[in-house]
């Protein structure tokens, strides 16, 4: 063998062993190492399985907790996060989980919680592929100098003059659903009716509306492919977390792959025909896309760069998970709770019509429903519609009185940071609105709003809060001027984890139209 073969398999050869370095080291050698560093510093846990972690246990638990509804009750924690609520349960507060090879730790002190999304620049936010590359995109994972300018072009989409101008949107979504109802309840003027699937019709209305205006259309197509992708992701539960399990050619895994691409072919289509008005100076465009691109073009003009077509893409599809899902599931909990406590549901209608009488709901009015207020804030406590939140150190990082070291997932357990009664008090299951009568930093134990943040917190918090917050009063409002309501006997109480927190048996409510 010449010199040249001779080189090549040395060539070879230590390429191999630089691979097989890497993976020995991702694996087994670097997962061990922190899990002696967790255990030194008291959090317990599961001993490390190779490569696939707790992922089993979680996913059979997850299976199970899904097949079966539990008994009505706000106490939701345990079938909401069966699995995490297991590892709590039985190793305390400081326990860990194995996400594969991560180790994530539950932090639950609400002081290291806020610091932690405080600091965002340190503690990251962790996506497995299947996320990060086709469903929830743009600003949710964007980090650094790309997550501030997307920021800064977006945040006009929300201000108060735009939620102005979407709020006509939001009241001819919510008077459709109201219209569908009244010719439900008929004649005889109740009946029984599942809401759910129409409010998740309704967040998704509302977005196509408020997002595309125009193109409503093809905004209902993307909303409802965006609904499956949901649905495949956790299909897909067990790869997700395995370094190129998107390119496992499972059924789910190719379905997921032909939603993205037809997602994308739709929204390519009406943002160049948006930007190709823009540019003609053909008509107003006040909706979310049409702003973020006027927005985008701003930038690009003062500062020669701002986001790209795939950017404007990926926020595109964002607008639908955090627009429609948050929303949606706030308004079906609402519903659930005040059919549950018909003395606040009296409350709340009483000053609806107080505040608007038998005139259209307007803008302006909105701000005058306290009582609708803290009603939404409490559902927000109990059913927050992000259950848990996740970050992750990329470098050793100084939290409390430790330095996690790099490659560690932080779990921020928002369900049991808002039912903890160190925190809320031994009333923290019972549905109580007026413990927000003072407002929220008055509402916990002297915690001011650490304990709260149904809408994250820091630099990072929600930009869409208010508009999901418009939308909920908006509608909870017109449906409490139209009907009274109660559970049917055939409601099945299931708040099950998925992207958020739907009722995964629908919500049976016996309709009454009180005009």
């Amino acid at each position: 063998m010449g010199t040249m073969g001779r080189v090549a398999i040395a060539i070879v050869a230590i390429v191999i062993l630089r691979w097989g370095w890497k993976l020995l080291n991702w694996i087994w050698l670097k997962p061990k190492k922190l899990e002696r560093w967790l255990r030194d510093e008291g959090y317990k846990g599961n001993p490390y399985k190779l490569l696939i972690g707790d992922l089993i246990e979680l996913a059979t638990m997850v299976k199970e907790g899904k097949s079966k509804p539990i008994p009505v009750t706000h106490d939701i924690a345990s079938y909401a996060l069966p699995f995490e609520h297991h590892i709590i349960s039985k190793y305390g507060e400081k326990s860990f989980i194995w996400m594969g090879p991560k180790p994530s730790m539950h932090i639950r002190d609400p002081e290291l919680i806020k610091e932690i999304l405080l600091r965002s620049d340190e503690f990251r936010k962790p996506h497995p592929e299947a996320f990060r590359d086709s469903l929830i995109g743009g600003i949710l994972v964007a980090e650094g100098h790309k997550w501030i300018k997307h920021r800064k072009i977006i945040n006009p989409a929300f201000n108060l003059q735009n939620l102005k101008i979407m709020f006509s949107a939001i009241s001819s979504s919510c008077s459709d659903m109201i219209h569908t109802w009244e010719l439900l309840t008929g004649k005889s003027g109740s009946t029984e009716v599942d809401v759910w699937p129409y409010i998740n019709n309704l967040g998704g209305d509302v977005i196509s509306r408020t997002a595309f205006g125009s193109s409503y259309e093809e905004g209902q197509k993307i909303y409802q492919i965006q609904n499956e992708q949901i649905n495949l992701l956790f299909q897909m539960l067990f790869i997700l977390y395995i370094p190129g399990g998107r390119f496992i050619p499972t059924r789910a895994n190719k379905k997921f792959k032909e939603n993205a691409n037809e997602i994308r072919s739709v929204l390519v289509a009406i943002i160049n025909k948006r930007k190709k008005a823009i540019e003609l100076g053909e008509g107003k465009y006040d909706d979310l896309l049409g702003i973020l691109l006027e927005s985008n073009k701003r930038e690009i003009e003062e500062n020669g760069v701002g986001m790209s077509m795939e950017d404007v893409i990926e926020e595109c599809k964002f607008f639908y998970i955090a627009g429609s899902e948050t929303t949606s599931n706030m308004i079906v909990w609402t519903m659930i709770c005040l059919s549950l406590h018909q003395e606040w549901q009296i409350r709340a209608r009483e000053e609806i019509f107080q505040v608007f009488g038998d005139k259209q709901l307007d803008f302006e009015g909105l701000k005058n429903l306290k009582i609708l207020t803290m009603i939404l804030n409490e559902v927000l406590r109990l059913y927050p519609p992000a259950v848990m939140m996740t970050r992750a150190t990329h470098k050793d990082t100084k939290l409390g009185n430790m330095v996690i070291p790099s490659g560690v997932e932080l779990s921020l357990p928002m369900m049991h940071v808002h039912h903890d009664p160190e925190l809320w008090g031994d009333d923290v299951n019972e549905f109580k609105p007026d413990r927000f009568a003072k407002g929220v930093i008055n509402a916990t134990k002297g915690k001011g709003v650490g304990p709260f943040f149904p809408f994250s917190n820091g630099p990072r918090i929600c930009s869409g809060q208010n508009l999901a917050m418009t939308e909920a009063k908006t509608a909870i409002a017109m449906i409490l001027r139209h009907f009274s309501f109660e559970l049917s006997p055939s409601y099945q109480h299931s708040p099950f984890r998925a992207f958020t927190l739907p009722p995964q048996f629908g919500a049976p409510l016996i309709l009454r139209n009180i005009l």
